[in-house]
């Protein structure tokens, strides 16, 4: 994920695991950053150091209302994983959106704001994830504040059709607001196939695809086993990723800059089966 901490600086939000553990010990020498295939050097470098801003995006449709209350059950101690000073808000939909609450970093009033926001909205039906993820990139990018990370982690069951509004653009909107997608998908949680004229006649009309968001945005997605369980350890793992700070290469504003991160040879040898999640770049300012 990449992130601006002022006109000419780029940071990159990375999350590293082996298998389904996080590793935790690296540090600044063992990553390697290139910026259009150009080779940055590192200037800061943090794990779990910085502010969190986290804006928790819950499916309140009639089928997701058992699994938020699983969630508001134990909610403090999932936010416990969280450090003082992180902020979290909490954003419902279904076919339109509310934000419950916004940005506090007072946690124990935000677990026990995550029940009441099932019994307090009425958003509609009809589910629109789509449109739901644009609002709330929007909203972060509006009241997240220049300082710390940015990461949304969203609670559905993936059923939505989008209208006239693709993954492409959606990403594009979490790119603008800096800010790595997560998701925790109820049921089934089938990844759909593309669209197609068998299924999707109309090309205005598309699946969601929640898998396709977190992954372009160096976020992660995970079928939820017992949904209160499954939560905890989302936040573990949003608020255990390293960040990385490099000087932005002049370019033109609006010029995509493709970016790459690596191990190094050291990391590798301790770590042959590390895996990376960041985003694939950002627009220049």
């Amino acid at each position: 994920m990449v992130f601006k901490t002022g006109v000419a600086d780029v940071r990159v939000d990375v999350q590293v695991t082996q298998g389904k553990e996080l590793v935790k010990d690296l540090t600044k020498d063992h990553f390697i950053v290139t910026d259009e295939g150009r080779p940055q050097d590192i200037l800061s470098f943090a794990h779990g150091d910085e502010r969190l801003n986290l804006l928790l995006l819950f499916d309140i449709s009639d089928s997701m209302q058992k699994y938020i209350e699983q969630i508001a059950q134990t909610a403090r101690r999932a936010l416990g994983h969280l450090r003082p000073g992180d902020r979290v808000a909490i954003m419902v939909f279904a076919r339109k959106t509310a934000v419950h609450q916004g940005f506090s970093d007072n946690l124990a009033e935000t677990a026990r704001q995550i029940g009441a926001a099932v019994k307090e909205w009425d958003v509609g039906t009809t589910t629109l994830i789509n449109s739901a993820v644009v609002d709330a990139a929007h909203y972060m990018q509006a009241h997240a504040g220049s300082e710390g990370r940015r990461a949304i982690l969203i609670l559905t069951d993936n059923l939505s059709t989008s209208y006239q509004l693709t993954d492409g653009q959606v990403i594009r909107e979490l790119e603008k607001a800096d800010t790595v997608f997560n998701a925790i998908v109820t049921g089934r949680a089938i990844r759909p196939n593309p669209p197609g004229p068998s299924m999707f006649p109309n090309p205005d009309f598309t699946p969601s695809n929640v898998f396709h968001l977190a992954e372009e945005t160096g976020g992660e997605w995970v079928k939820a086993g017992q949904a209160d369980e499954t939560f905890s350890e989302m936040i573990e793992r949003i608020r255990t990723r390293y960040m990385l700070a490099y000087h932005e290469p002049p370019s033109p504003p609006g010029t995509f800059h493709h970016i790459n991160v690596k191990l190094s040879a050291e990391a590798l040898r301790k770590y042959p089966a590390a895996e990376l999640r960041t985003r694939s770049g950002y627009y220049a300012q």
